[in-house]
């Protein structure tokens, strides 16, 4: 439960636009009248050079309150057109398809993704919003959220209405970067944490994992899973796709007749431990799976030595995973990288880090999916053999397996992962040797299953090889997130829903 706590400084105001009334939107006085525009922008999609801002027939000035007779429970008149977005040109000429274009032309359209502009220090910001972009899912909700009298335009709520306005930016087609400074404003009011600034005065740069997670964790109270279609959710949209859960059974070492104890976790993301030992992503999931601790014993009256074994018992349809590069160092007062590398696959499966339960329930949708594998090979085989079957005869057999629909959600809990089985959709690197320092860059693989490096507002086109060489070792970009989402061949939760526009 959020509790705004309403100073003389800080009110609420009902703001008319046209025919529509945005009720309890909160202003702080303290702060310049351009975050208030920034607000109104972010909930009408007026630019704040086109808004004219009326209390009782006074209009506000560009950089003061002075004059403006505002206050609690104020009506505030705003005039000005939302910023259209633009509508791609009707097309000229006939279309050209991939397998008709050269290297670059390929290249051109793949890369038109967006980008977003450094506003000093903030490649941790544009990283890992593009990043989460690859998850429809979390878009969709976004482009769903209003706000409304139960979800009033405050402080504390402003951020996905702010997500969602730049997802917007970024899905015009002729943009081909935006400026995110409505992001990180709201980012700056919301986590103040992400707003120190050095002694040059400055931004510093900031940890992108922190990000990541504080993100998840403000959105996780603010999208309700009825924004992704789903009736009488009673989890968050965070929960649904991107939350999973453990099974963890802690017993004493050594033998006595204590009864080992369960318990349950919920997680946002698993961890890569880099102990010595490890060289691939998935021993360093597994080691961290089973560990020792010391803990008091009620029996015995005194400290003693537990095995704590941890199981996943629910999956989400989008896996994330830190590799855990950063340490403090004592002596130099900063948080230390970790150049190993560390290999990670394309493809995951994680069904060896499952309780029994769990495990029994993908087999069915794992057995699914090795058939369809079978069959794609099979065609592909009696292609390269140029066998007597005519060649619409075999397209038409691949396109009806992959035209197949197959959910990677179990029915009765939408946004899981049903088969223990993933394929990667981003990857967020670091290029340093600090947290602190250092650049962030993301590696988003795009709906034409090609992938883009999103380096700030620098867009281009790379191969999967070059993606399996982000494992570290040197001081190239290193792995510091990986995002997976639903294996090739599967259909979201949500497939059925309308375009995002």
């Amino acid at each position: 439960l959020i509790c705004t706590i309403v100073t003389m400084s800080s009110l609420r105001v009902n703001v008319k636009w046209g025919r529509e009334k945005f009720e309890n939107v909160e202003v702080d006085l303290n702060a310049s009248p351009v975050q208030f525009r920034a607000q109104l922008f972010t909930l009408t999609g007026v630019p704040p050079t086109r808004q004219k801002i009326l209390c009782r027939g006074k209009n506000l000035r560009p950089d003061t309150w002075d004059e403006f007779p505002i206050q609690e429970g104020s009506l505030i008149m705003l005039l000005g057109t939302a910023e259209e977005l633009v509508e791609p040109p009707a097309p000229t000429e006939q279309p050209t398809f991939l397998e008709d274009m050269t290297p670059d032309q390929i290249s051109a359209v793949i890369c038109s993704k967006s980008g977003l502009k450094n506003l000093g220090n903030t490649c941790y910001m544009n990283a890992t919003l593009q990043c989460l972009k690859a998850v429809p899912e979390l878009e969709c909700a976004l482009h769903n959220f209003r706000s409304t009298t139960a979800h009033p335009f405050t402080k504390e709520n402003m951020l996905p209405l702010v997500i969602q306005q730049q997802f917007k930016l970024m899905n015009q087609p002729d943009l081909t970067e935006s400026v995110p400074v409505m992001l990180l404003n709201a980012i700056h009011m919301t986590m103040p944490q992400f707003a120190t600034k050095g002694e040059d005065g400055r931004l510093m740069q900031q940890d992108a994992n922190e990000l990541w997670l504080e993100l998840l964790r403000r959105l996780k109270s603010l999208l309700p899973g009825t924004l992704l279609g789903v009736p009488d959710a009673k989890q968050s949209v965070v929960e649904m796709i991107f939350g999973g859960r453990y099974k963890i059974i802690t017993k004493r070492v050594d033998e006595c007749d204590e009864p080992p104890v369960e318990t349950s976790e919920d997680f946002l993301q698993l961890s890569c431990f880099l102990s010595s030992g490890v060289r691939y992503l998935f021993s360093g999931l597994k080691a961290k799976m089973t560990e020792e601790i010391t803990k008091y014993s009620d029996k015995l009256g005194c400290d003693a030595v537990y095995q704590r074994k941890s199981e996943i018992s629910r999956l989400p349809g989008y896996l994330t995973i830190q590799i855990v590069r950063f340490y403090y160092k004592e002596r130099e007062k900063m948080n230390a990288k970790i150049l190993k590398d560390v290999k990670f696959p394309i493809e995951l499966d994680v069904y060896d880090l499952c309780c029994d339960e769990l495990k029994e329930k993908l087999l069915p949708m794992r057995a699914k999916l090795k058939l369809m594998e079978e069959k794609l090979l099979e065609t592909a085989y009696q292609k390269s053999r140029k066998t007597q079957i005519p060649g619409d005869e075999l397209k038409a057999e691949e396109a009806a397996v992959l035209d197949e629909e197959i959910p990677f959600s179990f029915p009765d809990d939408p946004g899981s992962n049903n088969s223990g089985l993933y394929r990667l959709r981003a990857v967020l690197t670091h290029k340093g040797r600090s947290s602190s320092s250092g650049h962030y860059v993301a590696w988003v693989l795009s709906d034409r299953g090609q992938w883009v490096k999103c380096d700030d507002d620098i867009i281009e086109l790379v191969t999967e090889e070059e993606i399996l060489r982000l494992s570290g070792g040197g001081d190239w970009h290193c792995a510091y997130l990986l995002l997976y989402g639903p294996k090739d061949g599967t259909t979201g939760y949500l497939h059925h829903m309308e375009e995002i526009e």
